[in-house]
């Protein structure tokens, strides 16, 4: 069977050149509790993205009528919700967006088939088993289609699929050896990108990085270990300060403090790291210097339009209930780190308040969602549900 590949419905990368100093318009779409993570996709064909979010899909552009995707339960804030991340494709090849959900961690995963217009609930089938990890990403790691990054049976992988009878067939390839201590359901940390330079998509995780190896299926994949961080969310990969390298970008722990990225260097042919907070894993809780806990999601996207990657993260609301982690109380703020090379090899990423009542959860996406070619924001949680478009 020919795998199919999968492309994310929208890029969240855009070529547009606008305001150095985007304002963002806050769209309230919901104030319950139903998610931990939104998505995107063209769900009822008519040209323009729409929102997922929980049980619901929201019309765009304007984002104002929902529909039902499957019986709604609003979760308590203090609890979890059974639907911590969530990707937009078209899952079963039939030119219609369908809906992947990552439930609780280590459960097995399911996903929604678009029915193609109509007011009912779409068809839910079983995917990939017992998915683990907090924050698993969607990617094509292989270049066999796109698919989750995730844990597995103690290990670390990513799944594929090709139809099958008109449905999705996943298969698991995993990259580590079985370590059910080290890959289990709750954790932290996963991304991908090329880190040594050879065109392949390299994993990434808190403890170090898996090297592609020529063949994708080949078990483990060559790891090199390095501490990125004690407990990360998605960590993301890209070349921060213009030298051509990649570097990783995350948060140090998504439970408690600290902004890190990761400038690669090479020495003698060998790959290390230099480190560079952003914000610091040991705050002083006395001063008025930037600090939020919690930040338990970060995705990339040029807000400004200058041609680098910038990103996007916040405060995870209530991640272990209203008594959990560091200042679980403390508002929910949103912020874009805007980053700005000073032409000498150094990089800084400068932060900017985007929102104080809304937050993350394990998940927040950014793309061009109303399409003026401007990288806009989603995110779902305890809080509710919001829209952030990028005026």
């Amino acid at each position: 069977m020919k795998p199919i590949l999968l492309p994310l419905v929208l890029s969240v990368c855009c070529a547009a050149v606008y305001s150095a100093d985007p304002v963002f318009k806050k769209i309230v779409l919901s104030d319950k509790f139903y998610a931990e993570g939104s998505h995107y996709g063209d769900f009822n064909k008519d040209g323009k993205p729409d929102i997922v979010a929980g049980p619901y899909w929201y019309e765009g552009p304007d984002f104002t009528q929902k529909h039902e995707i499957y019986p709604v339960e609003d979760f308590s804030p203090e609890k979890y919700s059974d639907n911590f991340t969530v990707f937009g494709a078209d899952l079963n090849g039939d030119g219609w967006d369908d809906v992947f959900v990552a439930p609780h961690p280590g459960n097995d995963s399911y996903w929604y088939e678009n029915p193609k217009g109509g007011d009912k609930h779409w068809t839910k089938h079983f995917g990939p088993k017992e998915l683990g990890n907090e924050s698993p990403k969607w990617a094509n790691i292989a270049g066999q289609g796109f698919g989750p990054l995730y844990n597995n049976n103690g290990c670390l992988g990513f799944s594929t699929l090709t139809l099958k009878d008109g449905l999705p067939d996943w298969t698991f390839y995993p990259v580590s050896n079985e370590d059910k201590k080290r890959y289990f359901k709750y954790t932290h940390g996963v991304g991908s990108g090329d880190i040594n330079g050879d065109g392949k998509t390299d994993i990434v995780e808190s403890t170090g990085w898996r090297e592609q190896p020529a063949d994708y299926t080949q078990t483990p994949w060559k790891f090199h270990p390095f501490k990125f961080a004690d407990a990360a969310a998605q960590m993301l990969v890209f070349d921060a300060d213009g030298d051509g390298l990649n570097d990783v970008i995350t948060s140090w722990h998504c439970h408690l403090y600290g902004l890190v990225w990761w400038k690669q260097v090479r020495k003698d042919g060998n790959i290390t790291w230099e480190r560079n907070d952003i914000l610091s894993a040991n705050p002083d809780l006395n001063s008025d210097a930037l600090r939020f806990s919690q930040m338990h999601a970060l995705a990339q996207a040029d807000f400004n339009g200058d041609g680098l990657p910038d990103f996007v993260t916040g405060k995870r609301f209530w991640a272990h209930g209203s008594k959990g982690d560091k200042e679980p109380n403390a508002p929910a703020v949103l912020y874009w780190f805007e980053l700005k090379r000073d032409g000498k090899g150094g990089a800084t990423f400068v932060p900017h308040k985007i929102d104080g009542n809304s937050g993350i959860g394990t998940q927040v996406t950014a793309a061009d969602i109303n399409g003026d070619k401007k990288p806009d924001i989603i995110v779902s949680n305890k809080k509710g549900t919001f829209v952030f478009l990028n005026e």
